[in-house]
């Protein structure tokens, strides 16, 4: 995994560098969602004045006197609540680059108006933390402990002291729960749902699945590949455990699907292959991991990659392994690979 981790190899440490590669009606016809929504949201409507209580993706439900004003969250769930128009104080995750400027999954967020608690894996201010007096911290979670995204492991304790947490699960399910779990929070904190930014993203985003479908039943032999490099590694994604890759799956895109032998090894997730070894997998469309914190398409240098049929036919397109929650960022998740589908030759 990319250098900066490379000492904490557990298998949520790699997830970290770059590895989780683990985004109406007509959606609930995608696929299966495998019925592991931990709270039906039903009993999060709040009015902003009063009491505010929420079940999250663990079982647990979190109860206050009023709704949270000084919210806390991960990077990725802030910028998620900000388009559903809720404002949190602090972040902590990838949200500045080395340049200064916001991370990708900062999205539209205006990062010089939030107080930044930690930007890399394991950092976490606990003194900035408290001074924000948060009222609760949210986040992710990638597996089935229960364990928040980014809350560095060493100080969870004194964390959790300071305000409830709540967890959203990206684990083992399609991306259409995770966006439905993400909009009944937002909602529970005081966001329209019904506002016509918000109805409208939706509508895109049931069209652009329409649009994916279409063009992965018109295109079923064109193979597409998850991956995600390092300067020694390079990692191909399986479907299971990825919210976005099941979710593909299930309109019927036709992915690379490393054996689960393979994927054991750190945690089911994705198979790490050599630089010699990356073309073990034969593929016409390459999804490459747009994160920071690993390397990009263009500054790949290495020979073989540049042989690889998909890049030598130019098939090479962005994958967000962590979408930001929200209808409208998920679009463009599925218009990319829609259209490269609908463009793509048989070149493997």
């Amino acid at each position: 995994m990319p250098h900066a981790r490379a000492s904490h190899l557990t298998r949520r440490g790699l997830l970290a560098a770059g590895g989780a590669l683990g985004l109406g009606a007509s959606l609930a016809a995608c696929g299966d969602d495998k019925g592991k929504d931990a709270g039906s949201g039903t009993e999060t409507a709040a009015a902003k004045s009063g009491p505010w209580s929420f079940k999250d993706d663990r079982g647990t439900t979190v109860k206050l006197d009023k709704v949270p004003a000084n919210i806390v969250a991960f990077t990725g769930v802030g910028a998620a609540l900000y388009d559903y128009g809720i404002q949190v104080k602090g972040v902590f995750g990838p949200t500045r680059t080395t340049d200064g400027k916001p991370d990708v999954q900062a999205g539209d967020m205006d990062i010089s108006k939030v107080t930044v608690i930690g930007n890399t894996w394991g950092q976490f201010n606990i003194e900035k933390y408290a001074s924000l007096a948060p009222d609760v911290l949210i986040s992710t979670m990638f597996d089935g402990t229960g364990t928040l995204w980014y809350v560095p492991e060493e100080s969870k304790k004194k964390i959790a002291q300071l305000a409830p947490g709540v967890g959203i699960s990206v684990y083992d399910r399609q991306l259409t729960q995770s966006l439905q779990r993400m909009g009944q929070l937002a909602e529970s904190l005081g966001a329209d749902m019904n506002a016509a930014k918000v109805t409208d993203a939706k509508k895109r985003f049931e069209d652009a699945a329409a649009r994916l479908r279409a063009a992965a039943k018109a295109k079923p032999d064109i193979k597409v590949m998850a991956g995600s490099a390092s300067d020694q590694l390079f990692y191909v994604s399986g479907t299971n455990l990825s919210i976005d890759l099941e979710y593909f799956k299930a309109l019927g895109v036709n992915l690379v699907e490393p054996p689960e032998s393979a994927k054991a090894k750190v945690g089911g997730w994705y198979e790490s292959l050599s630089w010699e070894n990356v073309d073990k997998y034969k593929a016409d469309i390459i999804m490459m991991d747009d994160r920071s914190s690993t390397i990009q398409p263009a500054d790949i240098t290495k020979a073989t990659w540049k042989k690889l049929p998909a890049v030598r036919a130019d098939q090479v397109i962005s994958r967000s392994p962590e979408p930001i929650l929200s209808y409208d960022k998920c679009v463009p998740l599925l218009t990319t690979l829609a259209e490269a589908l609908e463009k793509a030759k048989k070149v493997a």
